[in-house]
């Protein structure tokens, strides 16, 4: 008999590996466990290291490029304003339960990110937060979706509005998110025996983005004496609470990967990359708005503008080539060239005392294997990502302290985690090096022995 499930994987979104390797590792004892029993170590994320789409690329073993999706909201066509969501309809390729499912798996997958709008697997899938409401539908079988309302009437997709200043309601949100998929987990286990179950809870994000401001001195907005000073760490040793609570229902042979898309560290700042543009003569307006304004709210002169950008985590820089946008400027024949002038350009915007940012900028033609749909010509990261990327226009200021779409105390970071314990193949507190996120799939692929697609770009990692 195989164990049920055979294997298990429970996503942690955004959970940051120096707070449970180092900081707080005597405080979560089942990650411990299984950190002391099995193999462990950072994992590189996607480029860029957002949810959307690193989760698809995991799942996948397809970078960004080869997906064409290239943040949670991607240029639907060359026109200057339309940008579209990037939904589970967007993933052209299989993911890891598409490829157990026709092994003869039976899986339950529960709140991957890229799984919304739901559609059939081979067992049952909940969709993820960017499902609407839970009007619409969530959950193959659709019958399933009743049943979630039976077990839990108040079934939360994501927390709502987790950028705004009502903390003891995100808090609670957060908490009330976190539960639900667990229980869920649980319950799936006991009524389907899937062979094959994986979860991503969202909360850890969510309380990263709400509420690092109070737990780190490092952070430009330090509040101390906060009383959310450790509702970060609290809710970390929840996680692992439930973490050791869903684990208990396993067999004693189920293998568990434990694994985040990307860490999480105390957010700088902002560069308004637009008002640089503007500055460095890529960008012209036809009016300046006396206060803030997102450049699709005003009257850009694109006869007299060769770039623009788009606000996030990252910055997206876009040329307006001739051609190729209705309205280029750039001649086709000097595109590379004035690409790699303000790429070099970007990577020395400086902080706001003058001082040298680390930036990075990369050319998506140089990093992913393919590059589909319609990419940004540059990706920024500023100060390894320390410092977001802002697109308003108006403030006529390089730097801000503020988000342009809401409170947020923190940014993402390059690196998230991987802990994996095969009890039929323990490793003793294994350390990995150099393992990115592109290997999760081939890694497990091979632990059972299935053939992988053609043309996976990661490694298979000894564990």
């Amino acid at each position: 008999m195989s164990p049920t499930p055979r294997l298990i994987i429970i996503g942690l979104d955004c959970m940051e590996p120096s707070l449970v390797f180092d900081q707080w590792r005597n405080d979560l004892p089942n990650l411990s466990r299984l950190m002391t029993l099995g193999t462990y170590g950072k994992l590189e994320s996607s480029i860029p290291a957002i949810t959307v789409p690193a989760w698809s690329c995991m799942m996948s073993g397809r970078d960004p490029g080869e997906l064409g999706i290239y943040g949670f909201r991607n240029r639907a066509d060359r026109t200057y304003g339309k940008m579209a969501i990037a939904d589970g309809r967007a993933v052209k390729f299989p993911r890891l339960w598409d490829i157990l499912g026709e092994a003869g798996w039976k899986v339950a997958v529960l709140s991957v990110p890229g799984t919304s709008p739901p559609y059939a697997v081979n067992g049952s899938l909940v969709s993820c937060f960017l499902t609407p409401n839970t009007e619409a539908p969530y959950t193959h079988p659709p019958e399933l979706a009743e049943q979630i309302t039976a077990w839990m009437p108040d079934f939360l997709l994501d927390v709502p509005h987790f950028r705004s200043d009502e903390k003891d309601r995100i808090l609670k949100n957060i908490y009330s998110l976190c539960d639900q998929r667990f229980t869920l987990a649980e319950k799936l286990l006991a009524q389907d025996s899937p062979d094959f179950l994986m979860l991503v809870d969202m909360g850890v994000d969510r309380i990263h983005h709400s509420f690092w401001k109070p737990m780190d001195p490092r952070h430009p907005q330090y509040e101390p004496g906060s009383p959310y000073a450790n509702a970060i760490h609290d809710y970390y040793c929840h996680v692992d609470r439930r973490v050791g609570e869903l684990l208990a229902q396993c067999s004693d042979e189920t293998a568990v990967l434990v694994v985040s898309d990307h860490g999480a560290r105390p957010l700088m700042g902002g560069i308004c990359i637009n008002e640089w543009l503007i500055k460095e003569g890529y960008l012209t307006l036809k009016e300046t708005p006396s206060e803030p304004k997102s450049l699709d709210e005003i009257e850009v002169d694109w006869s007299r503008t060769k770039a623009w950008g788009a606000g996030g985590y990252y910055g997206r820089i876009f040329l307006n080539v001739k051609g190729r946008e209705p309205q280029g400027v750039i001649p086709i024949a000097e595109y590379e060239k004035e690409r790699s002038q303000l790429a070099e350009k970007i990577a020395t915007i400086p902080d706001p005392n003058g001082q040298p940012l680390n930036n990075r900028v990369f050319k998506p033609q140089q990093i992913y294997q393919k590059v589909r749909g319609v990419a940004p010509d540059l990706i920024a990261y500023f100060e390894e990502l320390a410092w977001r990327s802002v697109g308003t226009v108006g403030s006529g200021a390089l730097h801000t302290l503020d988000n342009d779409t809401g409170p947020d105390d923190a940014n993402h970071a390059p690196f998230g985690l991987m802990i994996f314990h095969d009890p039929k193949n323990p490793k003793n507190g294994q350390q990995l090096e150099g393992a990115q996120l592109y290997d999760i799939l081939p890694t497990l692929l091979s632990r059972y022995e299935i053939k992988p697609p053609v043309g996976l770009r990661g490694k298979v990692l000894p564990v």
